[in-house]
């Protein structure tokens, strides 16, 4: 015939490539390796020296069983959603499989509270100096507090260099 060619690429010879013998051999072996450790927690969980311990692993290596055959399905889903969308033409657009909601990339506007505005003159704005007289001695006090627990600090650190002269040469 004229103008068919026969595949001859292995993109329409290949098989769905979630048939792979070799992964579900690993999803096999790991899903009963998983079974075989939570039977041998719950044996130990049974016997005179069993704890609570051996218990919660005895009921979580099933869980980690059953987390290990999901996961084979759902990448074999993923696989084939991934194949039928390069099977689609380009021009078509394909149909979303479920409809799903996307989340919401940015916090939409009036869920938040609006945030107190603060207006800045300049730089070291702030309760104007002279407004307070006790507020001023109080910051005073706290100032003093603050230099007289840095000097203990630097002589107990044996850092304290105002009562020995050293020489620079």
């Amino acid at each position: 015939m004229v103008g068919v060619s026969a595949p001859s690429d292995r993109s329409a010879q290949h098989r769905p490539r979630h048939n792979r013998p070799a992964l579900i051999a690993l999803v096999v072996v790991a899903a009963v390796a998983c079974l075989a450790l939570g039977w041998w927690q719950w044996e130990r969980f049974e016997s005179s020296s069993g704890t609570g311990q051996n218990l919660g692993y005895a009921l979580q290596w099933p869980l980690f069983a059953a987390f290990a055959v999901f996961a084979y399905f759902r990448f074999v889903r993923l696989e084939s959603e991934a194949e039928e969308e390069q099977a689609a033409p380009a021009e078509v657009a394909p149909k979303p499989a479920k409809a799903k909601k996307a989340a919401p990339r940015e916090i939409p506007a009036g869920i938040l509270p609006e945030r107190p505005k603060v207006r800045v003159d300049r730089p070291d704005a702030g309760p104007e100096r002279g407004s307070d007289p006790a507020l001023a001695e109080y910051n005073k006090y706290l100032a003093q507090l603050h230099a007289d627990e840095i000097g203990e600090r630097v002589r107990a650190a044996g850092l304290d260099t105002s009562d020995t002269e050293r020489s620079a040469g």
